[in-house]
């Protein structure tokens, strides 16, 4: 496969734009291993090959195992996982799959969050969902190769 285009982003000049995101984001006290572990989980649920391959090797930087990372596909299944981590992979997994769910996030999947994440939490963690919902919409649309910088 080979990209239609080298990254939307890039060409645009909105990589200091999504940095800033970032920032703001890693500065609302969430730990970074659940913010990767949100990223890598809804990337996994668009099939986005680059993003899953970026959230696996910031996964191995953080010196998470190798069951964890294997094991976020099937993250309600495996016992490698903490509620805490559970009701953020949770919160992920609704907010990605809309389509599937007319009634988006329930009040059942955000109020379990909400047990363990305050509201700057909560919305760290929304806004990473929603940055990667981003680039891997930006991926998939214009084919960006897994492994390949920007």
């Amino acid at each position: 496969m080979e990209a239609r285009i080298q990254n939307p982003a890039v060409i645009l000049d909105a990589s200091g734009a999504i940095q800033q995101l970032y920032k703001a984001v890693n500065s609302g006290g969430v730990e970074p291993a659940v913010l990767e572990l949100v990223h890598l989980r809804a990337s996994q649920i668009n099939g986005c090959a680059p993003c899953v391959f970026s959230g696996m090797g910031n996964m191995r930087r953080m010196k998470e195992s190798e069951e964890r990372i294997g094991l976020v596909a099937v993250w309600h299944d495996a016992p490698f996982f903490t509620e805490e981590e559970k009701a953020a992979l949770a919160l992920a997994e609704a907010a990605t799959r809309l389509a599937d769910n007319p009634e988006g996030v329930s009040d059942a999947v955000w109020d379990g969050a909400a047990q363990f994440f305050d509201e700057k939490q909560l919305a760290a963690i929304v806004m990473m969902v929603a940055l990667t919902n981003l680039f891997n919409r930006l991926n998939h649309t214009t084919r960006q190769v897994a492994g390949q910088a920007w």
